[in-house]
């Protein structure tokens, strides 16, 4: 279940100023220790210490083929690349351009495959409506749960210049 807020673009030189759009409540974050652990539970023949060096290793080398210039493809996850951030303005021309002056660093970038496509994600979310502060369950206007299913909230948030 996807809880999320309402919150209303305040950017008045936006174009969607005025607009409200829900944003998702993130209960918690799970990190390698906490995904090998929920993996070893899921019938699993490796304990969760096995699973948790395999995950680190992966890491480390999803990494280094990064940093050699190669996409690394996991599929039913992601693509994973690397990213340029030029800076702002540019190069005049090609001769003009130098690494220092025209880069402030790379980026990871991920593109989802497989199951976790926007496409097969909206079959499968289910949304419910909770508050900013205390996380509860409200009532839509109907009187019933703010809920609702799969892929029915028409697609991507914009964004709100927040």
């Amino acid at each position: 279940m996807i809880r999320y807020i309402l919150r209303q673009c305040k950017n008045e030189l936006s174009k969607i100023f005025g607009k409200w759009f829900a944003y998702p409540v993130i209960e918690e974050t799970v990190n390698l220790d906490g995904l090998s652990e929920h993996m070893s539970k899921h019938n699993s023949p490796f304990s969760k210490g096995v699973i948790k060096g395999l995950l680190t290793d992966m890491v480390n080398c999803i990494k280094e083929l990064l940093l050699e210039g190669k996409n690394v493809k996991i599929d039913d996850l992601a693509i994973f690349s690397i990213g340029i951030k030029n800076k702002k303005g540019g190069a005049a021309d090609e001769e003009d351009f130098s690494v220092s002056k025209n880069i402030s660093g790379v980026k990871l970038r991920a593109r989802a495959t497989g199951i976790l496509l926007a496409k097969s994600l909206n079959l499968d979310a289910t949304l419910k409506k909770a508050t900013a502060l205390t996380g509860t369950q409200t009532t839509g206007a109907g009187g019933e749960s703010g809920e609702e299913t799969g892929g029915e909230t028409g697609g991507e948030t914009p964004s709100t210049g927040d």
